[in-house]
């Protein structure tokens, strides 16, 4: 009888999982599609949304307080328990893998931020002068934080043979200019669930969806999904919605961010009663089968998740450049793409084309949909399984294949 062949023991460190935070949901996803391929070990505070009898999770207790001291804590447990687990256990990893610098010897790491490129971007934000003193702890809680974000980043990144797994081609820049690095990293752009999100789901929620949230008939309604809502453009999106005033458009803003200050920029550009602002669901869905189109003017965005379902869903959608996502957009072919993330003026009017050319939008939104049928969680799984054996064959010193470059 034939001795069953082990499979490579995987470990992933993340500091929680669940499909509820983009990265994070993107990790679980990932782990689904490996779970048979490999011995998965992960090594988290929390754990949502996978399946435990697949997967072995080593649970690492949390610190209370703020999310500073969580984190340095965080950063030296994952290492002791895994250590821990190597001496005593006899639970050595073949490979390590890590979303983001969560560890100092991660064989692989996905990309999902730099933030060295995103503390640029919001430099003024986080300029006390400019701030209430009333917010100066949470800036500085924020500064903080970067910054060890920053060190962390210089201490991984800059290693020449670290291998970085990018989902959006336009991280490699930001790579090469704060960490020198020229390589050409694989690139594995974020898959879709296709049962969930298509526009046969989208059609057969519409009426309900609408009429649960009370949304008349001739009202066009735009949707922006997300945390962090300054980085993901929110403000942008309003200024160009007091440019619109007179439309029958409004906004519907989903997220858990605090809501205060923005329903002060509402009432500043004289959008009462056009902008909703609503609580996350598990079946995201719903939102899609209400809106009409979707807005994404990031700032800074990686790869936005929520403009890609909305694609296959069949939405008309609007991306900034500086949003990861454009990258599979063809601009006026499957979806919208503008410069300046910033550019008020110029999101104004493509609203406003979208809501006046229905033959226009309804073109976009089934070519969006057309488009992202070859991004699957299924093809991530491939993708990665490939990257992950590369690097297996290269420790073992066996000869390498050629790494996947782009998905």
């Amino acid at each position: 009888m034939s001795t069953p062949v082990r499979r490579p023991r995987l470990a992933v460190v993340s500091p929680f999982l669940d499909k509820r935070h983009g990265t994070e949901r993107r990790v679980v996803e990932w782990i689904t599609q490996l779970s048979s391929a490999f011995e998965i070990h992960v090594y988290s505070q929390r754990v949502d949304d996978l399946d435990l009898a697949t997967i072995c999770w080593h649970r690492i207790p949390e610190l209370p307080g703020p999310h500073l001291l969580n984190f340095i804590w965080w950063l030296g447990a994952n290492w002791l328990w895994r250590w821990r687990d190597r001496r005593i256990r006899g639970l050595r990893p073949d490979l390590v893998f890590s979303p983001g610098p969560n560890c100092l010897d991660a064989d692989a790491i996905s990309v999902h931020i730099v933030f060295a490129e995103y503390v640029r971007r919001i430099q003024s934000e986080l300029t006390l002068s400019r701030q209430p003193m009333r917010a100066w702890p949470r800036i500085l809680h924020r500064k903080l934080y970067y910054s060890l974000a920053i060190m962390l980043e210089r201490a991984v990144y800059t290693r020449p043979e670290q291998m970085l797994i990018l989902i959006a081609r336009r991280t490699a820049a930001a790579l090469t200019e704060f960490y020198g690095r020229r390589d050409s990293f694989p690139v594995v752009y974020v898959g879709l669930d296709q049962r969930a999100f298509n526009p046969a789901v989208r059609r057969r929620l519409r009426e309900q969806a609408r009429e649960s949230l009370g949304i008349a008939a001739a009202r066009f309604v735009l949707l922006l999904i997300g945390n962090d809502w300054r980085n993901k453009g929110l403000p942008t999106l309003l200024q160009a919605m007091a440019e619109i005033r007179e439309l029958p458009v409004d906004l519907m803003v989903v997220g858990r961010e605090a809501t205060a200050p923005y329903l002060a920029l509402v009432r500043k550009h004289g959008l009462d009663g056009r902008v909703r602002f609503m609580s996350p669901r598990a079946d995201v869905q719903f939102y899609y089968a209400a809106a009409d189109a979707y807005a994404g003017p990031s700032v800074e965005d990686t790869f936005a998740q929520p403009p890609a379902e909305a694609m296959a869903c069949g939405l008309p959608v609007i991306v900034s450049e500086t949003n990861g996502t454009s990258e599979i957009i063809t601009n006026g072919v499957d979806g919208l793409i503008f410069g300046d993330a910033r550019d008020s003026r110029g999101l104004t009017a493509m609203i406003r084309r979208l809501y006046e050319d229905r033959d226009f939008r309804v073109r976009l939104g089934e070519k969006a949909a057309e488009t992202t049928q070859r991004y699957t969680w299924e093809r991530n799984g491939s993708e990665l399984a490939a990257i992950f054996e590369e690097i297996l064959s290269r420790k073992s010193g066996l000869p390498e294949r050629g790494l996947v470059r782009e998905s």
